[in-house]
C-alpha cells in the first residue's frame, strides 16, 4: 500500500524486452533506499513494483504484460522521468489517501491552463471509470493523491499547486499526455458490498462485436 505522496523523482535508465513483457532499471535520485530489500514495494508513476535488484542507485523490476496493458509504463523510454513512492509502513503518516497500486486504466490529459501559481488541468478516465469519481473526491494520477476539484461526464478537473508541480513529473503534462489513474479503493469496495449474493454469481460473458461478425449477424 502507498499514500500517493510522492517522495521523489527518478528516471528510467535501462529497458529490456523479456519475451512479451519488459525488466525496467530505474535511477532513483534523492530517495532513501537504505531500508528497501529486495522483494520490497515501490511504485513507479503508480503502479506498485518489486525489487529484483538493487544495484545501489536504484533498483530493477519486472513489469508483466498485465501491467503494460494497464498502464503507461510500456510507453516509458530510456531517461523517462517517473514518479516514486515505497511502501508504507505502519509508521508512515497517511497524508494522502490510500492507494493500492494497481492502476485501474489509462487517462489522457484534455488541458491544461495556468491559475496564478498554480495549474489547472482537465484529465479524461475511460467510460467505465466514471462512476468512482466524485467532486471533492480523491483519486491517483500518476502515483499522486489528488483531489477532484470537478467532474464532468468521464472528464474531472485537478488543481496543482506549485511544490506538486516541482516535486512531481506533472509539470511536464501537456494536452494529449497520457497518465495512470487508480479511482478510490472504498467506492470500489463499496460498489461489491452492494451486490450482497449476487456478487457469488458467475459474471455473464460479454458478447463482442467480433464475435457477432462471426456468426453473421453484423457485417465486417
Amino acid at each position: 500500500m502507498f499514500t500517493g505522496i510522492i517522495q521523489a523523482t527518478g528516471k528510467i535508465t535501462s529497458i529490456k524486452d523479456q519475451g512479451g513483457d519488459i525488466r525496467l532499471g530505474i535511477h532513483t535520485g534523492k530517495l532513501d533506499l537504505s531500508d528497501v530489500a529486495l522483494g520490497d514495494s515501490i511504485a513507479v508513476n503508480g503502479v506498485c513494483l518489486t525489487a529484483v535488484e538493487l544495484p545501489g542507485d536504484g533498483f530493477v523490476a519486472d513489469v508483466s504484460r498485465e501491467t503494460l496493458s494497464l498502464t503507461s509504463l510500456g510507453e516509458l523510454a530510456g531517461g523517462s522521468p517517473v514518479n516514486l513512492e515505497k511502501a508504507l509502513t505502519l509508521a508512515s503518516r497517511l497524508g494522502g489517501h490510500l492507494v493500492s497500486g494497481h492502476v485501474d486504466a489509462l487517462g489522457k490529459v484534455i488541458s491544461r491552463e495556468e491559475d496564478a501559481r498554480s495549474v489547472q488541468f482537465v484529465v479524461e478516465a475511460p467510460a467505465e471509470l466514471a462512476k468512482y469519481i466524485v467532486h471533492k473526491g480523491s483519486i491517483t494520477v500518476d502515483g499522486v493523491s489528488l483531489t477532484v476539484n470537478g467532474v464532468n461526464g468521464a472528464r474531472f478537473e485537478l488543481n496543482i499547486v506549485p511544490h506538486t508541480l516541482q516535486e512531481t513529473i506533472m509539470g511536464s503534462y501537456r494536452p494529449g499526455s497520457k497518465v495512470n489513474l487508480e479511482v478510490d479503493l472504498v467506492g470500489r469496495y463499496l460498489e461489491r458490498l452492494l451486490l450482497g449474493d449476487k456478487a457469488a454469481e458467475p459474471k455473464a460473458k460479454e458478447v463482442t462485436r467480433d464475435q457477432l461478425r462471426k456468426a453473421g449477424f453484423i457485417e465486417s
